[in-house]
């Protein structure tokens, strides 16, 4: 029988595997040789975490992998299982998640094109596509401040991924974001789905306040 081609050579064990999958996302591009392990381990590293209530989302053909908690059975008495949880739900702000939206779906708009897998945008970019989301304000300054503070938020999340200028335009280039894969096992299609009730909701919300200002 012959091996999986895609897969390497199992390099690192269980512990080495749950301890970075603890830490975040997994991708195939950052470290082949850990990603190749977790393929050739992947039914041993789901057993092993799903004892303290984690499962293993691994994507093979987009090259990423990380844990989420799994969705605890009611007991016959209707009491959840008290097992607390590992990886936390974090809160997002309505502006993160219109943002998170809006790049999910120029994500789904460039694998629709059939060009780059990558898709990479310039800040300025960024904001032409939130402006119409933007409140009116006279001071521009503040808003795109507020517009990289969100960015900020969404790097930290592992949603973009800012990319560094190249050698000799430090200063020059435009601040670049790739937008990274995993952000479609976050934003589903019945997320896209309620897309236009949101940014309804939102643009609503930016007219209250103007008029209350």
């Amino acid at each position: 029988m012959m091996d999986n081609p895609s897969a390497s050579p199992v390099v690192d064990g269980l512990p080495v595997l749950a301890v970075k999958l603890l830490k975040g996302v997994l991708y195939q591009e950052s470290d082949p040789r850990l990603w190749g392990s977790l393929l050739g381990l992947q039914s041993q590293v789901r057993d092993y975490l799903s004892v303290v209530g984690l499962e293993l989302i691994l994507d093979e053909a987009e090259g990423y992998a990380f844990l989420r908690s799994r969705r605890a059975p009611e007991a016959d008495d209707g009491v959840a299982d008290p097992t607390p949880r590992l990886v936390a739900r974090r809160q997002l702000s309505f502006p993160v998640s219109v943002l998170l939206a809006l790049l999910r779906r120029k994500l789904a708009e460039a694998d629709a094109s059939g060009g780059d897998t990558r898709l990479v945008l310039a800040f300025e970019d960024i904001v032409e596509m939130v402006r119409v989301f933007l409140p009116p304000s006279s001071n521009e300054t503040r808003v795109l401040d507020q517009l990289e503070a969100h960015l900020g938020k969404i790097v930290e999340l592992g949603f973009l991924r800012r990319m560094k200028p190249a050698a000799g335009q430090v200063g020059s280039q435009p601040a670049l974001y790739e937008v990274r894969r995993i952000l479609k096992a976050f934003v589903d299609a019945q997320w896209l789905a309620d897309f236009d009730a949101r940014l309804a909701a939102y643009r609503s919300q930016i007219r209250g306040e103007d008029e209350s200002g």
